[in-house]
């Protein structure tokens, strides 16, 4: 009896853990809006959402309240990696210095960061507003033979990221998360690029937000549009 009972709980930890195992990973690729303390890597990107956050900025205090760690948690799903970075645009162009001149974020660009995301089976990148909010340069459609100087706008950066994504991770599906309230040429150059890749791209609406970022009912809000749209696309 007792030797049938061992057993019995040694399979069911091995099922366990092979289910466990069997769960696909996400990593995600971003910036501000799927940042939180302690949650990221590496832990030098800079965080917007914190334990405790001053009232103005957000009323999202746990990381269980975060839109990625929602989807994750309801949807079966592992996290792989984290890397997203408050602050961070697609493109080499950050927040102006000075008229007419942008900082170089290259240092924290999506671009720069597309190689550091683990071995998922899904890659979720939800970029663009800091783009859209710095007013980065837009450029020309491009898809080949970028040079640095190419990446500091926002078309040709945004071409070279999911092309570089592609490469790297072959056979991973990846997603494109696109804000709402953007500028509008930002929203048509990501759909343009995205379709041309055939990277599926997701587009939020009506997101609640404080202070611009995502509040505990507008982290809900990506969760849950997250889901219909892996739904309807059927991605699993």
């Amino acid at each position: 009896m007792k030797n049938s009972l061992f057993c019995l709980l040694v399979g069911l930890m091995f099922t366990t853990a092979a289910m466990a195992q069997s769960a696909k990973s996400i990593s995600i690729l971003g910036d501000s809006y799927s940042t939180f303390q302690g949650y990221l890597q590496p832990d030098t990107n800079f965080v917007w959402y914190w334990d405790n956050p001053k009232a103005e900025n957000t009323d999202v205090h746990h990381v269980r309240e975060t839109w990625w760690h929602q989807f994750i948690k309801e949807n079966g799903y592992r996290l792989c990696v984290n890397n997203s970075f408050s602050g961070s645009t697609i493109c080499y162009s950050g927040y102006k210095s000075g008229k007419p001149d942008f900082t170089d974020y290259s240092d924290r660009s999506f671009v720069t960061r597309h190689d550091k995301l683990g071995t998922p089976d899904i890659i979720l990148v939800f970029g663009g507003t800091n783009d859209s909010w710095a007013g980065s340069p837009i450029g020309e459609y491009q898809y080949e033979n970028w040079t640095r100087k190419d990446l500091f706008s926002f078309r040709p950066a945004m071409a070279c990221l999911l092309e570089k994504l592609i490469d790297r991770y072959p056979n991973v599906e990846i997603v494109f998360l696109l804000n709402d309230e953007l500028r509008e040429e930002i929203d048509e150059s990501v759909k343009a690029i995205c379709q041309h890749y055939g990277v599926k791209c997701v587009e939020f609406e009506r997101i609640h937000k404080i202070n611009g970022h995502p509040s505990v009912q507008g982290m809900k809000q990506i969760s849950d549009q997250l889901k219909a749209f892996f739904e309807r696309e059927n991605i699993r």
